[in-house]
């Protein structure tokens, strides 16, 4: 039974189902705002002038949430449903490129057979038709874009990919198995791990960011989902044989990171981890942390499967959640 739940759940990141949670509660010197979408399951957060742009794993569609608050679809509607472990699949991502969107699109459901737009990078145009720009992907998550380079999260195969625009690409960065301490391993189940006894899972890549050169990269990090084993690593955007340098650990699996105004390292956890209850309801936070003693701060918590977040301004931040919630969340001003 281990060996088969291990390999399910490497394969890909898992969201478990949960109901409804506590309120979020924002840090002091944040005002919190929050819009529902009933039904919807949000992913992706990027922003489009003054527009807001986000997918949406239940339907499969892209919205543009407006300033006016409406939300309007757009481009075509992608492959959606479940995976092989009942969690939802769809475009994760999509972020506009010049004229064009170009979307993350996850896997293939279980219940459909697969399709062109499967597990594939996808470009949008004005016409709104999609165009493959490469589906050699197992599990893209999420991408970052410099100098019409594109730097991709293949969560299943645990890698960074650099492909250029014309689809072709090279492996960057290879994530190694992490290993689990037994004692805590024991504490979930005393029957399944035994004393002495090695577990290593995957890294599972998530969430990507550029900054100063570097590439920064969450690890969610794979079944049993211990708290504190996720970490957020970096590297030379160049690449090279070095392994990844750790810059943060004992986090709670770590769904995203970006940067704010002031260079401030954000991330998003997606919760801790219950043997019997999944991801447990109101455990996952947005964190910030400072980039000179490292200290951290909960600015949003409360969270339950936050999936993205997204720095809108200087004082402004987005975080999506598969229950169909955004939360904007806006550092008041001082006096």
């Amino acid at each position: 039974m281990r060996s088969l739940r291990t390999l399910i759940i490497a394969t890909g990141l898992l969201f478990l189902a949960a109901g409804a949670a506590a309120d979020p509660v924002a840090a002091p010197g944040y005002r919190l705002e929050t819009v529902s979408k009933p039904g919807a399951a949000f992913s992706g957060l990027s922003r489009d002038g003054e527009a807001l742009l986000v997918t949406d794993l239940a339907s499969g569609r892209l919205y543009r949430r407006e300033a006016n608050g409406e939300f309007v679809a757009f481009g075509p509607v992608f492959p959606h449903g479940l995976d092989v472990i009942g969690d939802p699949t769809g475009p994760y991502r999509v972020v506009r490129v010049g004229d064009a969107f170009v979307v993350a699109q996850g896997w293939t459901p279980v219940d459909a057979g697969e399709g062109p737009l499967d597990h594939a990078l996808v470009a949008v145009g004005k016409d709104g038709g999609p165009r493959v720009i490469s589906s050699d992907f197992w599990n893209p998550f999420d991408f970052a874009i410099a100098n019409g380079t594109y730097y991709v999260i293949d969560s299943a195969r645990n890698s960074v990919e650099r492909m250029q625009a014309d689809g072709q690409k090279q492996t960057i960065m290879t994530f190694r198995r992490m290993k689990q301490e037994t004692t805590a391993l024991r504490q979930l189940s005393p029957t399944e791990f035994t004393e002495g006894s090695d577990y290593e899972v995957d890294a599972v890549p998530t969430g990507i960011a550029l900054r100063d050169g570097r590439i920064h990269v969450a690890l969610f990090g794979g079944f049993p989902f211990l708290d504190g084993a996720g970490k957020v690593v970096s590297a030379p955007e160049t690449g090279g044989v070095a392994p990844p340098r750790v810059d943060v650990e004992g986090l709670n699996a770590p769904v995203a990171i970006t940067f704010d105004a002031d260079g401030g390292m954000l991330v998003l956890e997606h919760g801790r981890y219950g043997q019997k209850e999944g991801f447990l309801k109101g455990s996952g936070r947005l964190l910030k942390l400072d980039k000179t003693t490292g200290a951290r701060q909960t600015i949003l918590d409360g969270l339950t499967r936050p999936v993205s977040v997204l720095v809108w301004d200087e004082r402004r931040l987005v975080v999506s959640e598969l229950a169909g919630n955004l939360h904007f969340l806006t550092r008041e001003s001082t006096p």
